[in-house]
């Protein structure tokens, strides 16, 4: 008997163990939307992640289980070894997405699967980091400031974000083309400036808030023609999915958490002018 009760603990404790190196979280909401003019409809959302950690390695599995059978959205595994750092991206996500028109989307490619090596050597305050696609990445803070620059074939990503008397700013240049966005609190309003002219006021208590937002009009953007290889001409690489025009908008969301762990919203779009209810939960 005794050596029963002794092989009942140690499995006990072999399984514990197991287990704590486990994470589930997840989400579940459901949507009501009036659509305005158009017919209503009712909207449902469930994911759920995994993530295991042994020692410097991780790995994460995402689904989407509101469905007959769940469908896989992420599965990728990291380890670090000193200064490298190894990523394996085991899911294809770009071509499990349909084209769509709204914010273009690249057209050939299709897979998104592969690993990625990184080394990051620091110098100074700066980190220097190669991945296996040649791409060479340079981030540091200096006064204040952070800068990051990626050094891609043709497409050179700069970005720059800083606190100046309580604002927080950010600028963006992805291969010659420049963005920016400044945040700062005024009263107790977080407001939310950008480049394309949006802007976002949020105000209210913590978990009782309403955010009000006014969405740029979108320019109408042609499609570009690429190359299965990524080698199409006039910087159109793998080519590009056409963006349809948007006409200027004001969305007023008000959202509450409740006692019960979930929590409540509303939200009005003067673009069809419909009404969204949403009710969700996470864990």
């Amino acid at each position: 008997m005794k050596k029963l009760i002794a092989l009942f603990a140690v499995s006990a404790v072999a399984s514990t163990s197991a287990v704590a190196g486990i994470a589930l979280s997840g989400a579940a909401s459901v949507s009501y939307d009036d659509n305005g003019a158009s017919p209503s409809a009712t909207t449902y959302d469930a994911d759920v992640t995994l993530v295991g950690t042994a020692g410097g390695t991780t790995f994460t599995y995402s689904m989407d289980i509101d469905r007959a059978s769940p469908a896989t959205t992420a599965a990728t595994m990291a380890t670090t070894i000193g200064p490298v750092t190894v990523s394996a991206d085991m899911f294809d996500e770009v071509s499990k997405v349909t084209a769509t028109t709204t914010t273009g989307g690249q057209v050939f490619e299709s897979v998104d699967t592969g690993v990625t090596v990184s080394l990051d050597a620091p110098i100074g305050d700066a980190t220097i980091g190669l991945d296996n696609s040649g791409n060479v990445s340079i981030a540091g803070t200096w006064s204040g400031v952070t800068i990051s620059h990626t050094i891609k074939d043709g497409s050179d990503t700069t970005t720059g974000s800083a606190s100046i008397a309580g604002m927080d700013v950010s600028i963006t240049n992805d291969a010659g083309s420049s963005t920016w966005s400044i945040g700062t609190t005024v009263s107790g309003v977080a407001l939310t400036l950008a480049s394309d002219n949006a802007i976002t006021a949020a105000f209210g208590l913590s978990g009782n808030t309403m955010t009000v937002s006014h969405v740029a009009a979108q320019a109408y953007v042609a499609a570009k023609t690429g190359t299965i290889n990524g080698t199409g001409t006039g910087n159109s690489g793998y080519g590009a999915h056409k963006v349809s025009a948007v006409k200027a908008y004001s969305t007023v969301a008000i959202s509450r958490d409740l006692t019960s762990g979930a929590a409540l919203s509303a939200t009005y779009s003067s673009l069809d002018d419909s009404l969204t209810l949403k009710a969700s939960a996470a864990f």
